[in-house]
């Protein structure tokens, strides 16, 4: 049996059998991770209304593979952050956002590589849902980097800015065991989507990735690929 039907019939549910217990985890998983001794840059809050119709951003939506050389204002970039996975209601202690996650453990950690947004020095930065800071954790130029992880796909270089989306697998698997790795293929597309149609309504241009060098991602980010690995990127441009 192939390794991709495999993991469908080893996650499945069954009416006799639903996987209880914890997964198997080192040390008990933080909901938020954060870089305490990095840069931060103080993003411009989100706007919350207004802007065009729902049913016209989907109409509009495209993937666009080909960006000019303007650059991306830092509201901008702060509204598709929080399109995203800004926070948008604490509910006994549970903060909320604008994407839905099972069981509102939200594994997903976004990144951002900046190549040209206004007032916003290029580098590889970590968003922090709390504050809706970005934490800097690479400086300087990272796009043909990402680039070439992307399987050399030109158009990661030419992006104002790249999204990169992880998942901190043990914040799911604690409660869903191996189902958790379905389920944070889909919080992680609920986000993406956000974000696609937020670029849109903002009359920009963006488009998915998933083809990408795995390991290459993560040791850009600094993560182990194990306990947290890259799922999906999306660039974006003007």
């Amino acid at each position: 049996m192939s390794i991709g039907k495999k993991f469908q019939q080893e996650t499945k549910y069954h009416r006799d059998k639903i996987p209880e217990g914890f997964y198997e985890a080192d040390a008990p998983v933080p909901p938020f991770k954060s870089y305490p001794d990095a840069r931060k840059i103080v993003l411009p809050p989100p706007i919350h209304s207004g802007g065009p119709k729902l049913w016209d951003v989907l109409m509009s939506r495209r993937s666009v593979r080909a960006y000019g050389t303007d650059s991306i204002s830092a509201e901008d970039l702060s509204q598709l952050l929080w399109a995203g996975q800004g926070i948008t209601a604490d509910h006994h202690g549970f903060l909320l956002r604008t994407a839905p996650s099972a069981g509102a453990l939200y594994p997903i950690e976004t990144y951002v590589g900046v190549s040209n947004v206004e007032n916003v020095p290029e580098g590889l930065y970590h968003y922090d849902v709390r504050t809706a800071e970005l934490s800097r954790i690479v400086s300087g130029d990272v796009s043909r980097e990402l680039a070439e992880a992307a399987l050399g796909q030109r158009m990661v270089q030419k992006a104002a800015l790249v999204f990169l989306w992880t998942s901190v697998f043990a914040r799911s698997g604690v409660k869903y065991r191996n189902r958790a790795y379905r389920y944070v293929y889909l919080d992680c597309a609920h986000i993406a989507q956000n974000v696609l149609l937020a670029v849109t309504a903002l009359g920009l241009s963006a488009c998915p990735i998933a083809a990408l060098y795995d390991e290459d991602i993560n040791a850009l980010l600094g993560i182990d690929g194990e306990t947290e690995s890259i799922l999906y990127m999306a660039a974006v441009g003007a």
